[in-house]
C-alpha cells in the first residue's frame, strides 16, 4: 500500500461523491421550473443512496470481480466477499478502490435524470436506475476497465480502447439511455418554461467542476504527476469549453447568457473525460474549445430539429461531448482508430438494447409517466408532499 495514493484517492472519493450531492442535484434542480425542484433533489438523492446499496452487494463483483470471460466479473465478490482492510489493488486498499468505483455507479444513472425531469414516475426512476446500473453500467465497466473484452489483450489484441475516467464507460452510457427515455417518455405538456434559479445552476455548475478534479485526477489511481497533469488538463478544457460556448451564444442570439456559460463548462469536462490521461494542455485547450461549439449545435439540433425533449440536453452535453473526446484521443494518436469507434459502436449498441428492454419492462411493474394532473400541478407536491416554494411558478 502507498500512503500517498491512498490519501489522495480518499478525497477524491469525496469529491466524485460531491459532483452528484450537492453539485448535480443544484445544477438540475435551477434548470427546471420551482414546482419540480424538489422531485429534481430527490431522484439525484434517492439514486446516491440506491446505487451504493446495490453497488456493494452486486455491482462491484460484476465490473471488478475474477470473471475469465471478457463479459462480466461474476459474483464472487458480492457484498464485498474477500474483502478485508488490508486487501489491495494496486498501490490502494481494495476496499477504497471500491468506494472510489461506487461514487462513479452513483452518478452515471443520476446523469440520466436531466433527461426525464418534470414528468416521470418516481418509482419507475428507481426500478429502472436499479436495473440499469447493474445491467448495462456495470458490465461496460468490465469490459473497458476490469480487464474485459475492450480493455489491452480483448478483441482489440494488445491496443485496447483508451477511456481514461468515462467517455464511454460514464458519458456514452447516460447520454443514450437518457435520449431513449426522453423518447419514450415524449415531450413535456409545457416545454417552454425556462429556468427557475438559473443562480443555482451556476452554483451546481461550480461544484462539478471543483468534484470533476476528483472524476478525472482521481482516475490515476495514484498521487503523481499524471494526476496533475489530468487534473490540469480538465480545468483548462472546462475553462475553454464555457468561453466558446458562450462567444458562439453571442455569435447567433447577440448575448450570452449564464446558463449557456456554465452549460459549456459541464460540455467541456464531459469531453476532456475519456482523454485527461492521454493528452496535454494544448490538446485540451483544443478539446475544449470545439466541444463548446459542437455541444451547443447538438442541443440545438435536439431540440429544434429531431423534437426530443431531452429536457436538460444529457445527451447533447455528455453524450456527444464523451463520443467527441473519446475520439479525440485517436486523433491526437493516444489511442487506435479501430479500438476508439468499435468499442464506441459496441458499447452503443449494448446500451441501446438493454435500456430499451429494461423501459419495456419496468414499465409493467411501475407507471412510466405521470398523469396529467401531476404533471401539471408539479412533482413537488403530488408526488412527495412537499413544495420548495410558497407560489409555484
Amino acid at each position: 500500500m502507498n500512503g500517498a495514493d491512498t490519501a489522495w484517492i480518499i478525497v477524491a472519493t469525496a469529491l466524485v461523491l460531491f459532483m452528484t450531492l450537492p453539485g448535480l442535484a443544484l445544477f438540475y434542480g435551477g434548470l427546471v421550473r420551482a414546482r419540480n425542484v424538489l422531485s429534481v433533489f430527490m431522484h439525484c438523492y434517492a439514486i446516491a443512496c440506491l446505487m451504493s446499496i446495490l453497488w456493494f452487494a452486486f455491482g462491484y463483483s460484476i465490473a471488478f470481480g475474477p470473471g475469465t470471460s471478457g463479459l462480466w466479473g461474476g459474483l464472487d465478490k458480492m457484498f464485498l466477499s474477500g474483502v478485508t482492510a488490508d486487501s489491495l489493488s494496486g498501490t490502494l486498499p481494495e476496499v477504497l478502490f471500491f468506494a472510489f468505483q461506487m461514487t462513479f455507479a452513483i452518478i452515471t444513472p443520476a446523469l440520466i435524470v436531466g433527461a426525464y425531469v418534470e414528468r416521470i414516475g418516481f418509482g419507475f426512476v428507481l426500478l429502472f436506475s436499479s436495473l440499469w446500473m447493474l445491467l448495462c453500467y456495470a458490465p461496460v465497466v468490465h469490459w473497458v476497465w476490469g480487464g474485459g473484452i475492450l480493455a489491452d489483450g480483448g478483441i482489440f489484441g494488445d491496443s485496447g480502447v483508451k477511456d481514461f475516467a468515462g467517455g464511454i464507460v460514464v458519458h456514452e452510457t447516460a447520454g443514450l439511455a437518457a435520449l431513449i427515455l426522453a423518447i419514450f417518455l415524449g415531450s413535456r405538456r409545457d416545454p417552454s418554461k425556462p429556468p427557475h434559479n438559473p443562480g443555482m445552476v451556476m452554483i451546481g455548475a461550480a461544484m462539478l467542476w471543483v468534484g470533476w478534479f476528483g472524476f478525472n485526477g482521481g482516475s490515476q489511481l495514484a498521487a503523481d504527476g499524471g494526476a496533475a497533469m489530468a487534473l490540469t488538463v480538465t480545468h483548462i478544457s472546462a475553462a475553454a469549453a464555457s468561453l466558446s460556448w458562450a462567444l458562439w451564444e453571442r455569435i447567433k442570439f447577440g448575448k450570452s447568457s449564464l446558463v449557456g456559460l456554465v452549460t459549456g463548462t459541464i460540455a467541456g469536462l464531459a469531453s476532456i473525460t475519456p482523454a485527461s490521461g492521454f493528452v496535454g494542455p494544448v490538446e485540451a485547450l483544443v478539446i475544449g474549445s470545439v466541444a463548446g461549439i459542437l455541444c451547443q449545435e447538438a442541443v440545438s439540433m435536439i431540440r429544434n430539429r429531431v423534437k426530443i425533449d431531452d429536457t436538460l440536453d444529457v445527451f447533447a452535453v455528455h453524450g456527444v461531448g464523451g463520443i467527441f473526446g473519446t475520439l479525440m484521443i485517436a486523433v491526437f494518436g493516444a489511442g487506435s482508430w479501430a479500438a476508439q469507434l468499435g468499442s464506441l459502436v459496441i458499447v452503443g449498441a449494448f446500451t441501446t438494447v438493454v435500456t430499451v428492454a429494461l423501459i419495456l419492462v419496468c414499465r409493467l411493474v411501475m407507471p412510466l409517466r405521470v398523469d396529467a394532473e401531476t404533471e401539471t400541478t408539479g412533482l413537488d407536491l403530488a408526488v412527495h408532499g412537499e413544495r420548495a416554494y410558497e407560489f409555484n411558478s
